[in-house]
């Protein structure tokens, strides 16, 4: 019998490839809108008063962070998964019909669920939970869509031929396991229309609309045990995964060391589920759990930097690649930020410091030199890295990826320097008291001192969304590109001009 390499199928990969693409530049144009917003409120009213229940900040905001979170960077781990998991496990998804269908069933009901929530959003229907807005009929189906993905998953790693897994499975695996425990426990609810029904009479509210099971202190509690270690498990363990495995494919180095890749496993694993606590300083929460949040929040700057240093040190004696390959470059400053923003939020999970941060802009530039620096760049380089193996063409153009890379930086950059100011004047605005202890400064005199860091703002998110453009047009080019040979692919991505 003719012994043949595998051959890879990535009808599902690229399936959620273009959702990635789609769904980022949705959720990245959104969020540019409610920067200007936010900026110049008449904006409230771009498409006129007719519309503007649809235009408000209050009414996109969410639709930009689920976007984004549920979106663009959902897609990006099932994307790579499903390229990632068959080339690292050696066998192929048209080995076996029934993971072709779950992986084909995984992606059109993902689909159908993000049409749901887009309508629902748009239409105003939402728990008013951060980062959990959807209804409980959606709830159901996004479980539904997880079970399918963990059934997709675990069939393929059951089924592998290499015996050893290698350290990116193991994130995905954790990834899995960590947004199915958060996502049930958060979203248990209750519908409206059952628990104010009386005998013989029909409940009060719309049959879809819900509560929490839970109440007060301890809601705020489970929702930023949630909130958090959605982060955890959505913005940070897959994300390493994927540099675990496509900055050693595409620079040719092996990782520094497989034993601390090990070591930042754990303590992620360990550590991040009880950071929590940080969100709620100086609330009715017990002091204990505050404390608690603060001091597991510090101690994850080790696995954290653990698994950056170990990225960075991936590249000893190589450099010179940085310089030249532009995707690198993604994968390396992606690694920077990453470093950048594990420090930064456990210094503002420091009580002392969270009197100045909390519910201050500071708190957002956090969040979005994290995501649009670490889990954006990431994304992108691994579609980057993939989109010549999966269509057997060469990238479209090096020069567009390198304009893309210096356009994105500075908007980045602009992002978060324009929110620490802003957040750092905001809370000493806030606390600045005269000789008689009265407020020195309205509310209204901190939105006015705002203004331009907001301008600046709003700058930094359109340069980054035209980045992302870029990103989607080079992608949309590289599918009619330069056919290339299997000999051309064994390290650095092959790049026209």
């Amino acid at each position: 019998m003719e012994n043949r390499p595998l051959e890879y199928d990535y009808t599902v990969a690229k399936m959620f490839m273009f959702t990635t693409v789609i769904l980022g530049i949705v959720g990245m144009l959104v969020g540019v809108i409610l920067a200007f917003q936010l900026a110049y409120p008449g904006l409230n009213l771009f498409l006129g008063d007719g519309l503007a229940e649809y235009t408000n900040f209050s009414r996109l905001r969410p639709l930009h962070t689920d976007a984004v979170i549920f979106g663009f960077t959902l897609s990006g781990i099932f994307a790579t998964w499903y390229y990632v998991g068959q080339r690292v496990l050696k066998v192929s998804m048209a080995e076996s019909r029934v993971l072709m269908l779950l992986g084909k069933l995984h992606f059109w009901l993902y689909l159908a669920v993000v049409a749901s929530v887009v309508i629902s959003l748009l239409a105003g229907v939402t728990t008013s939970k951060e980062y959990a807005e959807f209804e409980w009929p959606i709830d159901i189906a996004v479980v539904i869509v997880w079970v399918v993905f963990g059934l997709s998953m675990f069939g393929l790693i059951g089924m592998r031929r290499e015996k050893s897994l290698y350290i990116s499975i193991w994130y995905y695996i954790a990834t899995f396991l960590g947004i199915a425990m958060l996502y049930l426990f958060n979203n248990m609810e209750i519908p409206t229309i059952l628990g104010t029904s009386a005998a013989g009479e029909s409940g009060i509210g719309a049959w879809y609309h819900s509560v929490s099971m839970y109440a007060g202190t301890n809601d705020a509690l489970v929702q930023w045990w949630y909130g958090h270690n959605a982060v955890a498990f959505g913005f940070t363990v897959p994300i390493v995964a994927m540099i675990y495995y496509f900055l050693p494919k595409e620079s040719g180095q092996a990782i520094y060391s497989y034993k601390l890749s090990l070591l930042s496993f754990w303590g992620l694993m360990f550590v991040y589920l009880w950071a929590g606590g940080h969100h709620l300083l100086y609330s009715t929460v017990p002091d204990w759990v505050q404390t608690m949040g603060s001091i597991f929040s510090v101690i994850l700057i080790l696995p954290s930097w653990g698994s950056a240093i170990n990225m960075l040190l991936t590249m000893k004696g190589e450099w010179q690649q940085v310089a030249a390959s532009p995707l690198i470059k993604f994968m390396i400053l992606g690694s920077t930020f990453y470093m950048f923003s594990t420090l930064e939020g456990p210094i503002q999970a420091i009580k002392s410091v969270n009197a100045i941060a909390h519910f201050t802009d500071w708190i957002v530039g956090h969040v979005h030199d994290g995501v649009l620096g670490w889990v954006g760049f990431m994304i992108m380089a691994a579609l980057f890295h993939m989109a010549p193996r999966v269509f057997k063409r060469e990238i479209y153009s090096k020069s567009l990826m390198a304009a893309q890379f210096w356009i994105q930086t500075l908007g980045v950059v602009l992002y978060f320097t324009s929110m620490w100011i802003a957040g750092i004047t905001q809370g000493m605005m806030w606390r600045a008291h005269d000789e008689f202890g009265n407020l020195a400064y309205s509310f209204i005199d901190t939105v006015t001192v705002l203004h331009p860091y907001y301008a600046i703002r709003g700058v930094g998110g359109l340069l980054y969304l035209i980045g992302f453009l870029m990103f989607a047009y080079n992608m949309y080019k590289t599918m009619s590109s330069r056919r290339v040979e299997e000999s051309e692919l064994q390290n650095a991505s092959p790049m026209g001009a």
